[in-house]
């Protein structure tokens, strides 16, 4: 048993309001230089649609993560026969136009303008060119329109999906969209750090974070291909690529990253996780049914003494096992079970978990007046907007049995929890929910208190720092502290 630490992160679908405000705080900080222009190391994206790049799940054109081919897991994007030649002429490398290209308003016209009868207009102009751009995409252009066949019926996981499935999503009736917030999920076997032939990609050993060492990247760019999530991206003015960097140097001091801190919903939670390495080449071959069970089994129970044992042994402090045992992540992952990853089928084991949205009940409307199809408060999943197929699709790798499980035990707690509060829901109801789910009173009130009344200091469980152990490995701790905070030193070059 390899025990190893992960940072890792769950995002609650059922809270985001789409507010684009942990968009806005990563883009002040990381992405407001020149090259960074079209760059979202965070976005939110609305589901059903065709997200940000256009298309990124469509891994037929963009062939990223990871394929189990003659019982081996090998690259989709590139490998060592083709690594040359896809620096010259790389066909599934997204181009400016899938993301979009950056603009902003010449607003010098609105006072320099000449005297006219007509208002002065400020024209959109590209941020990179300067010239005058006719906007015809964004970072999140299809925003709320998910249930418009325009846009959502490019949404890639509604390819496989029955006939009568697909056309019940575009009933009037059944119109339904939720956001997605995406940033790189720092994964366990990330494609990006494989596929680099300069190394200059990496995963932090004492916590998994995945940086890019911009001193070592050539611009091969092969990172950016094998991303199934397309969360690398390329700066154009200085050649190098970047990634959200799960705003390290926030996390080394216990802070929370700049988009959990001003998420408004607070659907966002951090804590670490101990995993054993030795499963992953195992786990990551598992056949898609399988993947979320392989990927469970993966995280170990920091409260069982030999984890623990092994952790120290394998050089983790015992600062972080404690910190390990009051992870919100592992109750939602590992203990509830109500959070799922994105994409499992990519095989790249991301550590950003999901739990699924319940989606509104159907109604129709007849003479101006809006019929409810159902004779319960609360509609049962089955029977939910969003099919459950499209969700399975997102989150389980097509094994709706998960999502399933998940939405129930978030509908069971509901209607506990208005019985409880308001009493219009009797409470044989409710027990009977809970049993249908697989969840007891007590843990029907863990769920509740931690989605609906935790603090800051409850939602977000950082580990302690460790840095002085990793440079320890690098160099004399006591010489780095006096370059800290310089970037880049380099000693004077004499002949």
């Amino acid at each position: 048993m390899d025990v190893r630490s992960q940072v890792s992160m769950v995002f609650h679908l059922d809270k985001c309001i789409g507010c684009h405000t942990c968009s806005i705080a990563c883009k002040n900080i990381w992405t407001d230089r020149e090259g960074t222009e079209y760059m979202w190391w965070n976005n939110v994206e609305t589901k059903p649609g065709a997200g940000y790049p256009t298309r990124w799940e469509d891994q037929v054109n963009y062939k990223g993560g990871w394929e189990v081919h003659n019982g081996k897991l090998r690259l989709k994007s590139t490998g060592p026969g083709r690594v040359v030649f896809n620096m010259f002429h790389n066909p599934s490398m997204p181009s400016m136009e899938d993301y979009y290209e950056p603009w902003t308003y010449r607003f010098q016209d609105l006072f320099n303008g000449p005297e006219a009868e007509d208002q002065p207009t400020a024209m959109p102009v590209s941020m990179i060119t300067g010239e005058y751009l006719d906007i015809e995409s964004g970072p999140n252009w299809d925003d709320d329109l998910g249930g418009s066949p325009v846009y959502a019926e490019n949404d890639v996981n509604l390819e496989g999906l029955p006939a009568h499935v697909r056309q019940q999503m575009f009933e009037i009736q059944r119109l339904a969209f939720f956001y997605i917030p995406r940033i790189c999920n720092h994964c366990l076997n990330p494609a990006c750090v494989a596929s680099c032939p300069s190394g200059a990609l990496y995963k932090r050993g004492e916590d998994g974070i995945v940086l890019v060492n911009q001193k070592r990247c050539r611009a091969w760019r092969s990172c950016i291909s094998a991303c199934p999530y397309k969360k690398v991206y390329f700066n154009w003015s200085t050649g190098k690529s970047e990634k959200c960097i799960l705003c390290y140097p926030r996390v080394e001091t216990g802070q929370a990253p700049a988009c959990f801190h001003s998420c408004v919903g607070r659907i966002r939670y951090l804590g670490n996780l101990l995993y054993d390495a030795e499963k992953i080449p195992d786990v990551a071959k598992l056949d898609e049914y399988d993947l979320v069970d392989g990927f469970r089994n993966l995280i170990l129970d920091p409260n069982d003494p030999e984890v623990e044992a092994a952790a120290l042994e394998n050089g983790i402090p015992s600062s972080v096992v404690e910190s390990a045992k009051e992870s919100p992540v592992y109750r939602f992952v590992k203990q509830w079970k109500i959070a799922l990853p994105l994409h499992a089928e990519f095989r790249t084991l991301p550590m950003l978990f999901y739990v699924p949205p319940l989606s509104p009940v159907i109604s129709s409307s007849n003479d101006q007046a809006v019929r409810v199809e159902s004779d319960q408060l609360f509609s049962d999943v089955e029977r939910a907007r969003i099919p459950m197929e499209f969700l399975s699709k997102l989150f389980a790798a097509g094994n709706t049995g998960k999502v399933r499980y998940a939405l129930r035990k978030q509908y069971a707690v509901r209607l506990l929890r208005r019985h409880l509060t308001v009493g219009d829901v009797p409470e044989s109801l409710a027990k009977r929910a809970l049993a249908e789910a697989d969840c007891s009173v007590e843990e029907a009130d863990q769920i509740y208190r931690l989605t609906s009344l935790a603090n800051f200091d409850q939602r977000f469980i950082i580990p302690p720092s460790q840095r002085e152990q990793a440079i320890e490995a690098m160099r004399d701790p006591m010489k780095h502290k006096q370059e800290s905070g310089f970037g880049f030193r380099e000693a004077p070059f004499r002949v």
